[in-house]
């Protein structure tokens, strides 16, 4: 399919006022979005005692929250990513938006629980705003920027999961759990404008109705193998990163380094720095090195493992341990990115949605896992979990080669 007049006009655009293809400015805008998007996931994680104290709600019940937020989070991941590829790509953003925001002020206003829940459903459905602005990007850039250009955005979308415990911690801190809410709400407006003025119209690749979009986005795993390789490769490398995040906060609240739960959230600042390899990892991408510097994340996520093991009486080495973790598993992150944005050009939302539903389903399991063995045996435990998954994938990794060769001429290899 040829490209539209709107997509022609703003790529002549950008190519005019960028060397990798798109302003400065609007990776920067489409950067700061997505992180802005994604941490409305985990604004909630260190509310829980405070939530529980005003709902008068167990701690098991109140953890529900952080659950279904997450269930939202998948179902937009199924069911309105793949609209990226079959609406215009700006109105669906300013929907989603939208609904993003009423279902914000609902939560900030919440007079019961169960109200609290659904408009945490919702705003973890339509917070999948983020999966829709990478592949925007993707498919504005030129093919030999692309890595660099969804490595800028990605880093943006990281660096607000990492930040958004801290800024949840300090806001509720001095101002309550509901401005918490009631502020990203309020954030969610002015984005919705700033996109719907900034954002050039990107015409759909595909006509096809919406539910052949959803049965198509089944059948590209089968289609392309590589997809549903890298969507392994994030689905251990992200349960590592869960089960580490997930537990870090119990070891460093308990009887080794007493941290409040502020303490906490500021602890979570050192893992931002694992943003800062983003741009890097898309640059390897381009040129050519995505094998190889695959095979190196998975060693370093180990290794990080091994230190925060070793290193468990230090606050120091557990916090290097957390940067090395993040590094390894950003690092990935878009590597896979780039590899399947490759496989094809009208259908990288879909493509998108069925690899981060892969590995966001990892991310799930290694949170579970990783606080129930930390409950059952310990930090120590934890560490041998959070290196046996990066490991798990390494080996994993050693078959690439042997299935290309194998493969047949023509065939979509990872």
């Amino acid at each position: 399919m040829s490209a539209s007049p709107d997509i022609r006009s703003s790529r002549r655009l950008a190519t005019a006022t960028a060397p990798h293809g798109v302003p400065g400015w609007l990776v920067a805008l489409l950067a700061v979005a997505s992180g802005m998007t994604v941490a409305n996931l985990y604004y909630a994680q260190p509310l829980l005692s405070s939530l529980s104290a005003v709902f008068h709600t167990s701690t098991a019940t109140t953890g529900a929250l952080i659950t279904l937020t997450q269930v939202g989070y998948v179902i937009g991941m199924l069911f309105l990513v793949p609209l990226g590829d079959r609406l215009e790509k700006r109105n669906l953003i300013t929907v989603l938006l939208a609904v993003t925001t009423v279902a914000l002020v609902a939560a900030g206003l919440a007079t019961s629980f169960p109200m609290l829940l659904i408009a945490s459903l919702v705003s973890g459905a339509t917070s999948v705003v983020a999966q829709v602005l990478v592949p925007f990007a993707a498919g504005l850039a030129p093919d030999h920027a692309r890595g660099r250009v969804v490595g800028r955005v990605m880093s943006g979308l990281l660096t607000g999961i990492l930040l958004s415990r801290t800024l949840s911690s300090l806001v509720s801190d001095l101002a309550g759990w509901r401005v918490v809410f009631l502020g990203s709400a309020a954030l969610m407006a002015v984005l919705a404008v700033a996109l719907r003025a900034a954002l050039p119209q990107h015409a759909p690749t595909t006509t096809m109705p919406y539910h052949h979009v959803l049965r198509s986005t089944v059948r590209l795993a089968r289609t392309h193998p590589a997809l549903l390789r890298r969507g392994l490769y994030q689905a251990a490398m992200f349960g590592a990163f869960s089960a580490f995040w997930t537990t870090v906060s119990f070891v460093l609240t308990g009887p080794r380094f007493h941290y409040s739960s502020v303490g906490v959230g500021v602890f979570a600042l050192v893992g931002a720095a694992g943003a800062a390899v983003a741009p890097f990892a898309g640059h390897w991408a381009d040129r050519g090195l995505v094998r190889p510097m695959t095979g190196i994340a998975f060693v370093v996520a180990a290794l990080a493992f091994a230190l925060a093991g070793f290193g468990g009486h230090s606050v120091v080495l557990i916090a290097l341990a957390a940067i090395l973790v993040d590094t390894a598993v950003q690092t990935t992150l878009i590597l896979g990115q780039h590899t399947i944005y490759q496989l094809d050009s009208a259908a990288r939302a879909r493509l998108n949605s069925a690899f981060i539903a892969t590995f966001f389903a990892g991310g799930a399991v290694g949170s579970q896992l990783g606080s129930v063995v930390y409950h059952a045996g310990g930090w120590s435990a934890l560490t041998v979990l959070g290196a046996a998954l990066p490991l798990i994938a390494l080996l994993y990794w050693t078959t690439e080669r042997r299935q290309r060769a194998a493969a047949k001429p023509g065939a979509t290899t990872p």
